[in-house]
């Protein structure tokens, strides 16, 4: 658990340096997050930052056992007027340990996906550890959409990430008639989790499952 954390920090650390000199209008450029703004994305991270369980219970609660409304309610708390106040405001929780009683590699989905949410709309680039990316989208391939996952979009579909130890294979169909999806870990990982990705970034008879980006990204 540890390790998860330390990755999580570093990945909160770079996240803030990459937007330190944004300037004052690209703080309003649509996210891979429909609805949400890269502002919206970040506000979100301050709020999960400051999550406990205790408070993820109370949260859930106001917002009557809606997750799209629970986190709603965290960006409009976490959101300031000034974005530079927002990014202080991650900057000041980027060390916190504390998430909601959820697994542990949620946070590293968290990191990766929401740091891509706001960097590939804004043309910025990183290099993300490709141990924790398989351990992300491992999660993901786990967990229910409902649930914040992605099983059901990768269903009928074998993946192979063209950057890691990783291929996954579905129970059904049979395995040597599941069409195949190869990638990144980080291509896999966004995709998996519903959001578009670059063209050609996804190749094979299956990749056309998974939605392509046709602006920005």
């Amino acid at each position: 658990m540890n390790e998860v954390w330390h990755v999580v920090h570093r990945e909160r650390r770079a996240l803030s340096a990459d937007l330190a000199d944004l300037e004052p209008g690209a703080w309003d450029t649509p996210s891979l997050c429909p609805g949400w703004s890269v502002h919206d994305v970040l506000a979100h991270l301050v709020n999960d930052a400051r999550t406990t369980w205790a408070g993820f219970a109370r949260e859930l609660f106001r917002a009557r056992f809606d997750f799209d409304a629970l986190n709603a309610l965290g960006v409009e708390r976490e959101r300031r007027a000034d974005p530079r106040d927002t990014l202080r405001a991650f900057d000041a929780v980027s060390g916190r340990s504390t998430s909601a009683p959820a697994p542990r590699n949620t946070r590293l989905v968290e990191a990766f996906v929401h740091g891509e949410d706001i960097r590939r709309p804004l043309g910025i680039h990183r290099e993300y550890p490709a141990p924790f990316l398989v351990d992300a989208l491992k999660h993901q391939l786990a967990t229910p959409t409902d649930f914040g996952g992605g099983r059901e979009r990768a269903a009928g579909v074998a993946l192979e990430a063209t950057d890691a130890e990783f291929r996954w294979k579905p129970s059904k169909p049979a395995v040597n008639a599941a069409p195949v999806v190869r990638g990144s870990a980080l291509a896999l990982l966004l995709a998996v989790s519903g959001r578009p990705v670059r063209p050609g970034e996804l190749d094979g008879d299956g990749a056309e499952v998974f939605p392509v980006a046709t602006q920005g990204g």
